[in-house]
């Protein structure tokens, strides 16, 4: 099963990149993009490249943008073995997918959505070769369409993602990051409902968001209970009609049970 979180460490830092990978973060995004200031941007990409030739690996990396000037030396380094994806930022045209892609054949691409033209191009890049599941770039997104707020002023994007991701055939997306890196409560309200809406994993700026994360998107144990008894009730009916708690077991029903259970193992 693919990654619950994602946590990005900034690449001129390199005495962070261990502790990231000790986290419990289930992927690691090593940011040269929007962590990384322009004029320390040399020294980040020869620090993440010394990494990976010393021997480390399996981390993902974001680079800087299709249009920047770093674009093709940052295409050089993911080409390098360690590194097992490439978050493309502000992705919207499959060409630039495809230059990715001729880079780090080896590589997954996580294309991040985060502008207008990402959103009305996010179903042909879900579609798009090597690509393993679409990141949801919900603060540039604000940006770009001059929108104040995260909840329903966003959700049409949120599920157009999701919608883009199943018709594409890949794993369901990853939401946005959420800033409150000290609250709890509202990173698990968060996390919560990014699962309802059809999302499974979260980007994370802390450490200490991990756990938050993970624990949403586990199922509750009232969850777990029901499933359970779902699949007990349905493998015992032999296939004929059964009802759990007063209500009746299709299969789609068994379906969302058998899920449940799986996401918990």
């Amino acid at each position: 099963m693919l990654a619950r979180s994602y946590l990005f460490v900034p690449a001129d830092r390199p005495a962070r990149y261990a502790k990231a990978l000790a986290s419990g973060a289930e992927a690691v995004i090593v940011d040269l993009e929007d962590a990384v200031a322009p004029a320390a941007k040399d020294s980040a990409r020869a620090a993440l490249a010394a990494w990976l030739d010393g021997g480390g690996s399996g981390i993902a990396v974001r680079i800087n943008d299709a249009a920047s000037a770093t674009f093709a030396s940052d295409l050089a380094l993911v080409a390098r073995p360690g590194v097992a994806s490439v978050v493309l930022p502000k992705a919207e045209r499959l060409d630039d997918l495809a230059r990715v892609r001729a880079a780090a054949p080896a590589a997954a691409l996580l294309p991040l959505v985060e502008t207008a033209a990402g959103i009305a191009n996010a179903r042909a890049l879900a579609r798009a070769d090597g690509v393993e599941r679409l990141l949801f770039g919900s603060i540039d997104l604000q940006l770009d369409l001059g929108i104040e707020g995260d909840d329903d002023e966003l959700l049409a994007f949120r599920s157009e993602l999701v919608l883009a991701s199943r018709l594409g055939g890949i794993a369901a997306p990853v939401d946005g990051v959420c800033t409150a890196v000290d609250d709890a409560a509202a990173l698990d309200a968060d996390t919560r409902r990014a699962r309802k809406l059809g999302f499974a994993a979260k980007l994370c700026i802390h450490p200490r968001q991990v756990a938050v994360v993970h624990a949403a998107f586990a199922p509750s144990a009232d969850e777990v209970a029901w499933a359970t008894r779902v699949v007990a009730a349905a493998g015992a009916s032999a296939g004929g009609a059964v009802a759990v708690d007063g209500k009746m077991v299709d299969r789609p029903v068994l379906l969302r049970a058998q899920t449940l259970l799986a996401r918990m193992r």
